[in-house]
């Protein structure tokens, strides 16, 4: 069987149990399917890792975690003014790989908050966790500027939406390709299988 070891980057409270569950879906999914072991994340807010030296330091301990063997895994939230996954991922990327040249590292940018993939694949999510049967299906999901108020009012006014325990709940439940319409989502997920397809190849 094809088991890897990720080390992860994380940045919200609720990603650090979230994305390990999101990568191993995604790794179920694969022909034939990969078995990722991934370490505790390491969560660091993204000020502080945009800032030179905060993510080389913190790509090294996560490196150092995995003891020479696997890869690592970055995401974070690209919530910052005039912040654009694709401006922005590429210098990231790059420093983050100047750290241990070799080590496969993957990394990618939920645009504003990781909540708005959920609302990409929003038909998916209905009714689950105190959100409404009529979740509407909205065309520029990662247009929305505070998902997670978006998800907030559309439960009851005293079950708001609350990212430890309904990000990773609801990360068990929505649909992976639905939320590829989600640029960002895409994105995470042809980072993923690459990584994945890197440490099993």
């Amino acid at each position: 069987m094809n088991h890897v070891r990720i080390a992860a980057i994380v940045e919200g409270h609720g990603e650090v149990e979230a994305v390990p569950m999101l990568i191993r879906r995604i790794a179920a999914d694969l022909v034939p399917p990969v078995f990722p072991d991934i370490l505790h994340p390491i969560r660091v807010p993204a000020d502080r890792l945009k800032k030179h030296g905060e993510l080389e330091r913190t790509v090294d301990l996560a490196i150092r975690k995995l003891g020479g063997d696997g890869g690592l895994f970055i995401l974070i939230d690209c919530d910052w003014d005039n912040g654009c996954p694709k401006l922005d991922a590429p210098d990231l990327l790059r420093r983050a790989k100047l750290v241990r040249p070799g080590v496969p590292i993957a990394l990618a940018l939920a645009y504003r908050e990781y909540e708005a993939w959920f609302i990409a694949a929003a038909q998916s999510i209905r009714g689950q966790h105190g959100l409404s049967q009529t979740l509407e299906v909205v065309a520029d999901p990662e247009g929305i500027r505070g998902a997670k108020k978006w998800l907030s009012d559309r439960m009851p006014p005293h079950r708001p939406y609350a990212e430890t325990i309904d990000q990773p709940a609801l990360t068990a439940l929505f649909d992976i390709q639905a939320a590829r319409r989600a640029n960002s989502f895409d994105k995470f997920y042809r980072e993923t299988v690459g990584l994945l397809n890197n440490l099993t190849g």
